[in-house]
Order: structure tokens, then sequence, then C-alpha cells
């Protein structure tokens, strides 16, 4: 196809001849015969955005779930009200996603039992580690006599079908397109082929249009109750000698230090990334400057969530939390990713965090970390195996676009996704605001 009159991020005006790859930039680029022709009217052309760390089917699944955390529920009465009123989904469970402590204590199967008891319900915490389930649900999963009905994902005891169901890939798809993601990586740990090959089937069929990209098997999740740093020294040596990066969930201190201990003693990846990164102490950031390891964080959590950091972590530690600036300067790769569906899956909505740092109520979370909304986006624009190296609009390219309605002045100073005017996949028009 042929965008004509796109303007990039550095002012120039052109036309865009893309197929699989970017084929040709210039002025007064003729259409081919049978070639489409896109009037990006002096719109922003973009390479198209790569949210970075994601879980696809969590996040197909949440579609339709219910969401019973804050800032939507905040009180026991309100998730007893909602869980007692649910519709269950086509399959006959409630489920929900979300939760946090901070509504109604720690959930378990007599608390959930109290208000829903001849319906399974499942419920997963925000995090993503762990599942609540009644116990109509237990007893479906194949677990009656389980003590507490609180199941760590990470724990493959307990049966797939918690997990494994049919989703909407196709609504996902048209979700994630229509703000300009042309890829995504999934960073669900322990994916087996299966899942991986099924994933990359949809895509190929056309019912999942970006292109996926994975971390698993190189993706492990760290549990500050279970941190052994032997233990990890020996993982990632071991995914080393295979040729494999790894991808390591870091969101404490503790878990970073043993993170940087135990890549220092096997050594380091040119790949190897560090997820979340929520806290980093000062003294850690010349340690992942000088591993080369890339941090994939989230900044969106800090306009999500950031009231309740305020209240719940010491002040002195505000400064640590969900660091961007500061890694960047101490010359850390950094690439943004929303966690979707923990956290909400507007790559847009990242970036203006990623600039104004703003919570819910309007306070602003450790200023010193703010960027220029130019970084934040293309923070979004790395390559899916170096997440820290943006992409540029160049021949030669990836055919993957985002064209927006705006300029690049008015799109850097508003960065939102109603902007997004066509997403561009391969050569391929893949979404098209009306």
């Amino acid at each position: 196809m042929l965008i004509k009159r796109a303007t990039l991020l550095d002012g120039t005006v052109t036309d865009i001849r893309v197929g699989a790859q970017i084929d040709e930039i210039g002025d007064s680029l003729a259409a081919g015969r049978g070639e489409g022709v896109l009037y990006a009217g002096g719109g922003t052309v973009i390479p198209g955005l790569h949210d970075h760390h994601v879980h696809l089917r969590s996040a197909a699944s949440a579609l339709d779930s219910f969401f019973v955390g804050p800032p939507g529920v905040t009180t026991k009465a309100q998730l007893t009200q909602l869980l007692s009123n649910a519709t269950p989904g086509p399959d006959g469970w409630i489920r929900a996603v979300g939760y946090h402590e901070s509504v109604a204590g720690e959930l378990d199967r007599t608390a959930l039992d109290a208000v829903v008891r001849n319906i399974p319900v499942r419920i997963q915490h925000r995090s993503g580690a762990l599942w609540m389930l009644n116990s109509e649900a237990l007893g479906r999963v194949g677990l009656p006599e389980h003590p507490d009905g609180r199941l760590r994902s990470a724990d493959r005891g307990w049966s797939d079908a918690l997990q494994q169901r049919e989703t909407d890939l196709a609504e996902l798809s048209r979700r994630i397109t229509a703000t300009g993601v042309t890829g995504v990586t999934d960073a669900t740990p322990d994916l087996d082929v299966d899942d991986i090959v099924s994933l990359l089937v949809a895509h190929r069929r056309g019912e999942f249009r970006p292109r996926p990209g994975f971390l698993s098997p190189g993706k492990k999740i760290l549990h500050d109750d279970r941190l052994d740093p032997d233990s990890l020294t020996a993982w990632i040596a071991d995914q080393h000698s295979n040729s494999r990066p790894v991808a390591v969930h870091c969101v404490t201190a503790a878990q970073l230090v043993v993170t940087i201990a135990a890549l220092r003693a096997a050594g380091s990846h040119p790949l190897d990334r560090i997820e979340h990164a929520a806290v980093v102490p000062d003294d850690n950031l010349s340690d992942l400057a000088d591993l080369g390891v890339t941090v994939v964080t989230q900044p969106n959590f800090v306009a999500e969530r950031g009231d309740q950091y305020l209240a719940d972590v010491p002040a002195a530690d505000h400064g640590q939390l969900w660091r961007v600036a500061s890694l960047l300067d101490a010359a850390v790769p950094v690439a943004l990713s929303t966690d979707m569906p923990f956290g909400h899956g507007d790559p847009w909505t990242a970036m203006r965090a990623a600039v104004y740092r703003t919570t819910p109520s309007g306070a602003v979370l450790n200023a010193n970390e703010c960027v220029s909304a130019t970084k934040a986006l293309t923070m979004f624009l790395g390559r899916p195996d170096r997440p820290g190296k943006a992409r540029t609009v160049e021949t030669g390219q990836p055919g993957d676009l985002c064209v927006l309605t705006e300029p690049p002045a008015t799109a850097l100073a508003e960065l939102d996704a109603g902007m997004v005017a066509a997403t561009v996949i391969g050569g391929e028009l893949v979404y098209f605001a009306m």
C-alpha cells in the first residue's frame, strides 16, 4: 500500500510505500496498479507500537471477567454485592480479576462460600500470581479437599482447566490494534509448546493480528519467600548454555538484588531482561548498567495504583518506585509495556504516566523519574528482541506502522489512543478509524 502525505517524527512530510517491509520513502510517489492508497493528510506516521510485556490468554479471558479491585471496588460490601449479583459466563463460572487485599483482606474458600456457594467462583489477584476459588470451583478443578482455595499460578499441581478455556482472541486483537500496536511479547511463564503454537496459529490465520513473541521458556517469576540465589544462578547458566536470554520478574528490592547477583555469577547475555523493576534502590542503578540488562517496566502502575503506593510505601522509598529517567541516565536500556491485563492495556496511558507520573488523586509520585513525551513514545517502539532499541520509519524496516490523525507536535502533546487513524501490519491495513 502507499501512504500519502505522512509526517515523520522529525517533521519531514513524505510518502511511504509499504509491504512486508518499507519499500520506498519519497516525495510524490505514484500508486502502482492495484496498490491501495491511504491519505495521512499530514498526520504523524510512526513504527507500530510494540507492547513488550503482556499476557495474551489472561487478557482475552479478562474481557468477560468482572473487575473486583481498586478503584472500582474498594470495600468488602461492594465486593459482596458484585459477586452476589454476578451473572455466570457461558461456561457457568463467575470469573473476576484485579483483586487486592485492601478490599476485603485475604480471600479464601470459606470467605467466598459465604457469598456464593453453588456457582463456581474464581478470583485472580491483581498480581496475576494468585487465584482464589470457592468450594464449588475447587470441585470443578479436581481439588475438593484443598485447605483454603488459594492457588499460586506457579504451582502446576492443580487442573489446567482453571486457565485453559476458549477465549476471544479476535476481540482482543481488535482492541490492541486500535491503539496502534502491531506486536506484543507474551510474558506468561511456563508456556509450553502447544500454548505457543496455538497463539502462532491464531496469528497466521488472522484471528490475532499483532505479531506475537514469547519470553517462555526463559521467563522466571521470583517470590520473596522462596528466593534461592544458587538455584537462580544455575537456571540462568542453563538458559545461556542453550543460547537463550533470560527475563526475570522483579517487583521487590530483594528480588532485584538476588537477580543481579545471579547474573553476575552466571554471566549475562546481551538480550537478558529485568521485568517490572518496580523497586530499584540507588545502589543497583550502576549494577544494571554494568550487566547491560534491559529493563522492561510499567509506569502505568503509577497512574493506576499510585495513591496506594503513597499510602503503603514509606516516604523514604518513594524515589525507588517505577523508575524510568534515572535508569536512562545510568545508561540502562529501558522499554515500556502495559502488563495487560494486570495493567491497563492502553500503551498511550502508560506513555502519559511516564511523562507526568500522576496518581488517580492528582498527586505526583517521584517527579524526578519523569521523561519527555518523545522518549516515552520511543520506549514503545523497541524491537521485539531488543526492547531498548527503537525502530524508525525508513526503507528496509518491517512494514508495521501506526498512522495518527495529528502532526508530531500535537501527537506528542496529547499522547492519546484516540489519535490512531490506522494500523498497518506487513503492509496490510488491520485497523482503520471510521
